[in-house]
């Protein structure tokens, strides 16, 4: 156990890697706007009694792309017995035909830079008068901001240091948990984890062994995945690592497989396939699943009477994982005890920092994402 919430086995044990010890204690003493916004102590840029006004809302629409929504759709997947609110993410450009719909929204429309092509597009198709609105975006005059003043509706500031993927624990991740009823205090569990020695050490092993895989030319991160509402959580991952580490040729290849399904398809690669691969299995324990109904097991299948979804889906994974072993195939393990606010905020945590100390062991600025910027350029070029 790395706390209360997660129990975690990391790759095999090699030596911590003293330079991944020596960014990490200094990460913490930086005055870093992303950290800062992990802590108990941060200053959100919204103030609930403002809020208070939209709680009538049990219709919302989160309207972002990327990091402006992957965060919020995390929380209420990973959440989402505990919420009850119903939202719906709009986070792609669709072809299919607007659908007529007589509900009154609340809009939770997000853009850092107040210019996203596809939230711009997205928020002219389906926003109404009749809805309710709040924006999230720079303190700047951009397009979202002159939207918002012309709708007149609530503007909350976009805090400026923090890009959109590490931005789940501002008031990105925290104004939509905020209105799904959930407390952001609970998320942000960093004051706790810098003095957690068993996290911290987890994380430098972790971080050690990964830099030691790249080494050796392993750049495919495989997650596999057997908690189905952790599917956003590890496409939020997905994002985080892709875009942090992706440049000057360097980076990491993240790739979700959702199990059991998968079992049936790619397992057969990552067992007897290329060597180029390290992955991370990712369980969560769940009360209350299916079980099996023993009238209608043949005598040939006995072993599986009185079982349940959660006996079958584990046995599955720790079966997996004594195979990988035997291959000799790296692999660290997650499993969750606890489904709340805390243990994901920890797992938000983990993952970022993560992130940041392979970016500075391999020389390369975690937090931007320089070509990303080429295809905007180019897309606005052509539809001139």
């Amino acid at each position: 156990m790395i706390t209360s919430g997660i129990y975690f086995k990391n790759f095999k044990i090699i030596k911590q890697n003293s330079k991944i010890k020596k960014n990490l204690i200094k990460l913490i003493r930086e005055n870093n706007e992303i950290l800062q916004s992990f802590s108990k102590n941060y200053k959100d840029q919204f103030k609930i009694k403002n809020l208070q006004i939209f709680n009538k809302f049990n219709d919302i629409r989160i309207i972002g792309i990327g990091g402006s929504s992957l965060g919020a759709k995390t929380i209420y997947s990973f959440l989402k017995d505990k919420i009850k609110k119903n939202l719906l993410f709009l986070d792609n450009l669709s072809i299919l035909n607007k659908k007529s719909v007589n509900k009154r929204y609340l809009n939770l429309i997000i853009s850092k830079s107040g210019g996203t092509l596809e939230t711009i597009v997205n928020s002219n198709i389906f926003v109404k008068k009749s809805d309710k609105n709040i924006f999230i975006t720079e303190n700047k005059k951009n397009y979202l901001n002159l939207l918002a003043q012309k709708l007149k509706s609530e503007i909350v500031y976009h805090n400026n240091f923090i890009g959109g993927r590490y931005a789940v624990l501002s008031e990105v991740g925290m104004l939509p948990a905020e209105l799904m009823g959930l407390n952001p205090k609970n998320f942000r569990q960093f004051n706790n984890l810098i003095k957690n020695k068993k996290y911290l050490n987890a994380l430098i092993s972790n971080v050690s062994f990964i830099i030691n895989l790249i080494k050796k030319k392993k750049f495919n991160s495989i997650i596999i995945n057997y908690d189905e509402k952790s599917q956003n959580l590890f496409s939020w991952y997905q994002q985080l690592v892709a875009e942090s580490l992706g440049k000057n040729g360097k980076g990491l290849l993240p790739v979700v497989s959702n199990m059991p399904k998968d079992n049936h398809s790619v397992m057969q690669l990552y067992l007897d396939g290329f060597k180029n691969n390290f992955y991370t299995f990712f369980y969560a324990h769940e009360n209350n699943t299916f079980k099996i109904n023993n009238k209608f097991i043949l005598s040939s299948q006995n072993y599986l009477k009185n079982k349940n979804i959660q006996n079958i889906t584990y046995a599955q994974k720790k079966a997996t994982e004594k195979v990988f072993t035997k291959k000799n195939i790296p692999f660290r393990s997650f499993e969750i005890k606890k489904r709340d606010e805390k243990t994901l905020g920890e797992l938000f945590c983990f993952f970022m920092l993560e992130t940041i100390l392979i970016g500075r062991a391999l020389k390369i600025n975690p937090y931007n994402q320089p070509a990303v910027e080429l295809i905007k350029k180019e897309t606005k070029k052509i539809l001139i």
